[in-house]
């Protein structure tokens, strides 16, 4: 796999980056953070465009892989990606989530071929923690 995978990323409350639980790794949410910094903000359709909030969830999904390789240890180990939950920071009248999360879908199938296709939701939500554009989870088979 050709992927440059950030550090994970740190809980900031009381729960923990990701759980295995049987044959299943799922995430908690995770924000476009880059080295501890909330790298995209604001709602999509006033103060981000479709093309930043497609950033923003490239962002999220590495840092749910880089939370999950942390776990597991190789994400070879990965025998499908099941599903993909994105939420979307949406200004009124913003209804292009499903675009917004394409950028994840696609990446995933370019990383990991046919078990990169995954189940997924794209929901416009009116708040996300700390004003992040995106927000997701993963869950994955191993």
């Amino acid at each position: 796999m050709k992927i440059d995978l950030p550090s994970p990323p740190k809980s900031v409350g009381a729960y923990v980056p990701c759980v295995r639980t049987g044959n299943l790794v799922i995430t908690s949410g995770m924000l476009p953070m880059v080295e501890g910094e909330l790298k995209y903000k604001g709602k999509l359709g006033k103060e981000m465009s479709l093309e930043q909030g497609q950033e923003a969830a490239k962002t999220c999904i590495l840092n749910a892989l880089a939370a999950i390789n942390d776990m597991i240890g190789d994400l070879g180990k990965i025998k499908q990606i099941v599903r993909v939950n994105g939420y979307v920071n949406s200004a009124t009248g913003f209804t292009e989530q499903p675009k917004v999360l394409n950028a994840v879908s696609d990446l995933l199938v370019q990383t990991f071929g046919d078990i990169g296709r995954h189940t997924r939701i794209a929901i416009g939500v009116s708040e996300l923690p700390l004003n992040a554009a995106v927000e997701l989870d993963l869950t994955v088979q191993i």
